[in-house]
């Protein structure tokens, strides 16, 4: 189980439509969060650009076949207005009586925003996010109507109906890796997410007393098993080598802006050919977006246990690709709660 009695949030992703058929594509989207749902994970995140299925759709899906999984949607303010996204948490509330999470996204793929004429600087993004969701969240908190004016959206007098009950207001996060994503975080009341550094720099950050900010999230595959070699087995068998993946990799450090990309792919390049705790071969191949930790469950929970005592209350795990992968990544938790003593007190945690 990965249900700790608020000691941390735990998400997966969802699968994402590009990667497969349509005729499988909800199947799998279902079945991954049916595994989610099942193992006690808070939610699961949902991934929106200009290339898959939208994120609201396969929620209302993912609402429909689970029973207290919360879909973690990514927001893209070009994408629709914030009484939009306010109304389909609003509406999705009203209908299934559930609490939503949300993404706030400030950018994407650079050929994404330019098709759809947005060429809005880096950090001026961020102040837009600002702006989207603070209009976002006093549309669910008012109780009357709401005025607001900023430099990219103005409302007047505009309601929010159904109203939103307040113990289904949602969970907010934000990429934390720029400064301009922390400050966007502390600015909206949000978990800023980080694809974290590799433990020994994160151990040598809490040494010096710099923890970031909280409340923090990170973003992170894990591959553990008893034994280390089946673990790395299985992670090669997941994430081969791929020269179209790799070539794509390339393409997408040459558009894209997002400073997580370039310290990951830097890190990547540091780390070549290391079969590391810390992994990043599946990033450099393009097979995901964050690095992942391989290993035996003591060591790949030490590690873990270094991201509690940093800080980290929320992790952003990657695609299921089975049910066990949930049960595998419950013992590790368990594992790094107790060695970071974090656990809520007074709490029992689940049984592998």
């Amino acid at each position: 189980m990965l249900s700790f009695d608020g000691a941390i949030e735990i998400f997966t992703t969802c699968p994402q439509s590009r990667t497969m058929a349509a005729a499988e594509y909800l199947r799998a989207a279902r079945e991954a969060a049916a595994w989610s749902d099942e193992a006690g994970c808070t939610g699961m995140l949902i991934y929106t650009d200009n290339g898959i299925v939208d994120p609201w759709l396969v929620a209302q899906a993912m609402l429909q076949s689970t029973r207290q999984l919360s879909p973690l949607v990514a927001v893209q303010p070009i994408y629709m207005h914030p009484y939009s996204a306010a109304k389909m948490v609003s509406s999705l509330a009203f209908l299934h009586g559930r609490r939503i999470h949300l993404n706030m996204l400030a950018g994407g793929f650079r050929n994404d925003l330019a098709a759809l004429g947005d060429t809005t600087p880096h950090d001026q993004r961020y102040v837009r996010t600002i702006e989207y969701a603070l209009v976002l969240r006093r549309l669910l908190e008012a109780e009357a109507s709401v005025t607001f004016q900023g430099q990219y959206y103005e409302v007047q007098n505009l309601r929010m109906t159904p109203p939103l009950p307040a113990e289904l207001f949602p969970g907010l996060l934000i990429s934390g890796s720029s400064e301009a994503g922390q400050q966007a975080a502390a600015a909206i009341g949000a978990t800023a997410v980080e694809y974290p550094k590799p433990p020994l720099e994160a151990r040598a950050a809490e040494s010096l007393g710099i923890t970031g900010r909280t409340p923090r999230g990170i973003r992170v595959g894990i591959i553990a098993r008893n034994d280390p070699e089946e673990a790395w087995r299985i992670a090669f068998q997941r994430f081969p080598e791929d020269r179209r993946g790799r070539l794509a990799h390339q393409l997408a450090m040459k558009t894209s802006d997002s400073l997580w990309h370039r310290q990951l792919s830097e890190l990547a390049k540091r780390k070549a050919d290391q079969r590391d705790t810390y992994w990043l071969w599946p990033f450099e191949n393009y097979g995901t977006f964050c690095p992942y930790l391989v290993g035996e469950y003591e060591t790949v929970s030490n590690e873990i246990a270094t991201y509690l005592r940093s800080g980290a209350t929320c992790f952003i795990l990657d695609i299921p690709r089975e049910a066990t992968d949930l049960e595998t990544t419950g013992i590790v938790f368990r594992k790094a709660l107790q060695k970071a003593g974090r656990g809520a007190e007074g709490t029992t945690l689940p049984a592998a």
